[in-house]
């Protein structure tokens, strides 16, 4: 199937500038596109799952995809969707993550010689003359029309710094500077990006005269309106140190029922068909659909021997067989808790909790075992000994984890 329709299929496309005329240029040969990566973190999280999947489906369909590194643009910070500006990075910290983003991405994309790219916008925007950028570049660009882009509205309350405003202009400048060294005609990115990309086809068709395009993907969210990709430990991490194979795969088993199709058709590369099939049933007879989902998504990541040992695990966890060298564990130093730890502290330190309020609730509400049996007594103290010998927490059906004393 063609690219752009097999993103249709999936329910992948929000809005794309001229459509018909894109299908044309995609389904004639080979493209090349591109998605840029801000590296804010020493690694990729599920958020960017999407982004990633695109280009992989991209250049399985033949086009020649770029992931661009905002090595550049990571110094002075994206406001798109945010509420507060970001922290300012070293140069050094930024050179690490981008490294630690290859690696990852490395496992969806090919980067051989003639395959995909992987560039850094440092090296370009790093040797930019100010006023030679406010000449040939800033006069293409209208304040006020700048204002009225969703990026900047949820900013202008708080304070837009001159840092940030500038953002629009970068990424636009990007995008000319890829079309004019690799003939980049397409970008890709979230919907929440739409202003920012559209200003990079104005300014390839200022400068350059030529026409360039942008496609943008919904952005996926939960039943409440939250994002994907978040726990109440925190963000989903594609780093195995970060997020362990176990743990990642039990994220996917877990999404809520009305997820699991969008998922299946987002995160993996079955045919749309078997995703139909999978998710045509409902309520437990879609714990198989969550299955293969889990499974899917975690072998693209962690390859087959962890998807394998991560089912393994979580079957046997959820029929409480045990597999508990395989569930994710913390460990603590025994000598620092001489009198043990009460179960509120243990479902914190274990991050099954994120506050004592949150565990404080959980206990009431019946839903926390300690080695197969319910607690009801969140300040019930566990004993040095008990932690020493390792105890297995369980926080609903589902969640397990170990915590050991050495």
């Amino acid at each position: 199937m063609p690219f752009y329709e097999e993103l249709e299929d999936r329910g992948l496309v929000a809005q794309s500038t001229h459509p018909e005329e894109l299908r044309r240029r995609l389904a004639a040969g080979r493209v090349t596109l591109y998605t840029g990566f801000d590296p804010t973190a020493d690694s990729l999280h599920v958020g960017h799952l999407i982004p990633i999947m695109g280009l992989a489906r991209a250049q399985r369909a033949g086009h020649r995809p770029i992931a661009l590194m905002g090595g550049g643009t990571a110094l002075v910070g994206d406001p798109s969707g945010r509420s507060e500006m970001r922290r300012m990075l070293t140069p050094e910290t930024i050179a690490a993550n981008i490294q630690g983003f290859r690696r990852q991405l490395g496992g969806f994309l090919d980067f051989s010689e003639g395959a995909a790219l992987l560039v850094n916008n440092g090296d370009w925007l790093g040797k930019l003359n100010y006023l030679e950028m406010l000449r040939d570049i800033g006069s293409h660009f209208s304040v006020n029309r700048m204002l009225t882009a969703e990026c900047f509205k949820a900013r202008l309350e708080q304070g837009l710094s001159f840092l940030e405003f500038n953002y629009m202009i970068l990424q636009a400048y990007d995008f000319l500077e890829l079309y004019r060294v690799h003939g980049c005609a397409l970008q890709l990115g979230g919907d929440d990006q739409w202003s920012n990309m559209l200003a990079g086809t104005e300014l390839i068709r200022r400068v350059a005269g030529a026409d360039a395009f942008v496609l943008t993907y919904p952005l996926l969210t939960t039943s409440d309106g939250r994002k994907m990709g978040k726990t109440e430990k925190g963000a989903v991490w594609l780093d195995a140190n970060k997020t362990s194979p176990y743990e990642y795969y039990q994220y996917w088993r877990n999404v809520p029922d009305d997820r699991v199709r969008v998922c299946l058709a987002s995160f993996t590369f079955l045919l749309m068909d078997e995703v139909r099939r999978l998710t045509a049933q409902a309520g437990e007879e879609l714990n198989a659909a969550k299955e293969v989902l889990a499974y899917e998504a975690t072998m693209l990541l962690h390859g087959a021997a962890a998807a394998t040992a991560a089912r393994t695990a979580a079957r046997a966890a959820f029929s409480g067989a045990g597999a508990a060298a395989t569930l994710p564990a913390t460990e603590i130093a025994a000598a620092s808790y001489p009198e043990g730890l009460s179960l509120i502290e243990l479902l914190c330190l274990s991050g099954l909790a994120p506050s004592n309020r949150e565990a404080r609730r959980l206990v009431a509400g019946g839903g926390i075992y300690i080695n197969g049996e319910r607690v009801e007594n969140g300040e019930a103290v566990v004993s040095p000994e008990k932690l020493r010998a390792g105890i297995e927490l369980r926080k609903g059906k589902k969640v397990h984890h170990r915590l050991i004393a050495r």
